[in-house]
């Protein structure tokens, strides 16, 4: 028996609800506001743009970046995924990423199953050779 598209969108909804409830991501909101809500690591973020952004510039017109300056850069970026607010982050960011894979793939598998594909996979039709 077909489902209504507005079964499947209720559905997805109170999926979203579900998900929204789970620890992760409670915990990644929570790592999210402590670097927004940290000077330093606010100071770092912002340094690291402007720099990115006069380097992406500088290469726009034709002048090479320096060793000195990707040095720079790289030493910011250092700094930063090391600040310890920032790795709480990454951290919260990659399990709640792995819950979403999850969930994905979950939803995913009787669609693969059904196409007899893996998925992701785009199914093609077969025709006969010439």
């Amino acid at each position: 028996m077909p489902v209504e598209e507005s079964e499947i969108l209720q559905t997805a909804q109170k999926l979203g609800d579900l998900v929204a409830q789970h620890p992760s991501v409670a915990k990644f909101k929570q790592a999210q506001k402590a670097v927004a809500d940290d000077p330093e690591a606010s100071r770092m973020f912002n340094e690291f743009n402007r720099q990115l952004e006069t380097l992406a510039r500088q290469e726009q017109s034709g002048m090479p970046v320096t060793d000195a300056q990707r040095q720079t850069l790289e030493q910011l970026q250092s700094r930063i995924v090391s600040h310890i607010k920032v790795k709480a982050l990454n951290l919260a960011e990659v399990d709640f990423m792995d819950l979403m894979r999850k969930v994905s793939q979950t939803w995913q598998r009787p669609l693969a199953e059904t196409a007899g594909t893996q998925p992701g996979a785009r199914a093609t039709a077969s025709r006969p050779m010439a």
